[in-house]
């Protein structure tokens, strides 16, 4: 048996009717995203699959008001892996969220290992860079205590031996000069191959973030305007029959 792995982040639903965001007004990539995102989910995606969500699922403030659209990516194929984006303020106890669906892995400093492949899924929401325009000491403060909690995921799956890992994050893990950071230092020491991140949204913004190869790890931007909704395959038939 083989599966794949995809990616694509920042869903931005508001399916439930007590919350208005309409994302079509940010332009014609948005416009009926879900059931486009739905449709080229299902063209792609098999239930063996393990699909990243590099964050920003729902518009909700609260775990209610986000349950229609946790039930919807529920209800695509695949194993889905989720971590927090910035817009992510119904995320409740991770403990809570990981009983809620058996298809979805909420994922918060720890790592996930995709059954029977030796690959480790690991990540942060992130933070700005430092040399980002603004760059503050509060800033500085958020951007540590990422760097804390992304070294505590990769180390969780070298502490499981992972043969792989992928890198997930909401935000770019540069800054938009695309220097060198805490984040990517990061993932080089713990040998990433990998890593996906989301955030950014328009064309004026896409050439913000790292694409390509830094010092031996390849650097994706996965946001569902960025790929028109269509999920983008980041490995291709991986056996899981060890």
């Amino acid at each position: 048996m083989s599966m794949d792995i995809y990616a694509i982040g920042d869903l931005h639903l508001s399916l439930s009717p007590d919350v208005d965001k309409p994302m079509d007004v940010f332009g014609e990539g948005w416009v009926n995203h879900p059931d486009r995102l739905r449709e080229a989910w299902g063209n792609v995606i098999d239930e063996d699959d393990t699909v990243i969500i590099p964050g920003d699922i729902s518009w909700a403030l609260k775990l209610d008001g986000a349950m229609p659209d946790l039930e919807y990516v529920d209800s695509l194929p695949g194993h889905k892996v989720i971590i927090k984006g910035n817009h992510d303020l119904w995320w409740t106890g991770i403990t809570k969220l990981n009983g809620l669906f058996e298809s979805i892995t909420f994922l918060q400093n720890t790592t996930y290992t995709i059954p029977d492949t030796g690959i480790s899924i690991c990540g942060t929401r992130g933070w700005i860079s430092p040399g980002t325009e603004g760059f503050d000491s509060q800033d500085n403060k958020i951007y540590n205590r990422e760097t804390m909690r992304l070294e505590r995921s990769l180390k969780a799956a070298k502490d499981q031996a992972a043969e792989d890992i992928i890198g997930v994050m909401h935000y770019p893990p540069t800054n938009d000069k695309k220097q060198s950071s805490a984040f990517t230092k990061l993932f080089e020491e713990y040998g990433a191959s990998t890593v996906v991140y989301g955030h950014l949204h328009g064309r004026e913004s896409f050439g913000c973030g790292i694409q390509g190869v830094l010092n031996g790890v390849d650097y994706k931007l996965v946001s569902l305007d960025y790929l028109d909704c269509v999920p983008v395959r980041i490995r291709q038939e991986v056996k899981n029959d060890r």
